[in-house]
């Protein structure tokens, strides 16, 4: 396995411009992904999330949004060091494309740049397992969400 492109796809009841308004708007991400989400969701807008707020050790992870067209595309590049502009070389790039069907919206994620950035591949391995560990964890966390934001 090359650990080099990370892909998911769900399916979520609601329109493409409701999901994608929960992948892109930090009020919205902080509450099925990171404790914390502070970032503008325009390209070239960036800020931070945060795993584990309230903790002794809180992860602080540096984001930098890419790509927005609403409603189909969302794309950030994430986990580059604190004051280094994103880069392929220091970063991974997350992409969010929402593609309408019959009863909702299809969300294909995929996060690349494992090996771009040069890392020995037991590490790169290492943190793909760590990514896509955590992305089967919390994309299940959407369609619940959204289901309860609908309902309101």
């Amino acid at each position: 396995m090359e650990f080099a492109t990370l892909e998911r796809e769900i399916h979520i009841d609601a329109s493409p411009e409701v999901v994608f308004e929960v992948v892109s708007s930090p009020e919205h991400v902080r509450e099925w992904w990171p404790d914390e989400a502070d970032y503008p969701a325009v390209a070239g807008g960036s800020g931070r999330i945060v795993f584990g707020q309230g903790t002794a050790d809180p992860k602080v992870v540096q984001i930098t949004v890419i790509e927005v067209e609403p409603p189909r595309l969302f794309s950030f590049r994430w986990t580059h060091p604190v004051g280094e502009p994103a880069a392929t070389a220091n970063s991974l790039l997350v992409t969010f494309e929402l593609v309408p069907t019959g009863t909702g919206t299809t969300l294909k994620l995929t996060e690349t740049g494992f090996r771009e950035r040069g890392l020995e591949l037991a590490v790169a391995e290492a943190e793909y397992r760590d990514h896509a560990n955590g992305w089967d964890f919390f994309l299940p966390r959407l369609g619940p969400y959204v289901e309860k934001l609908v309902a309101r």
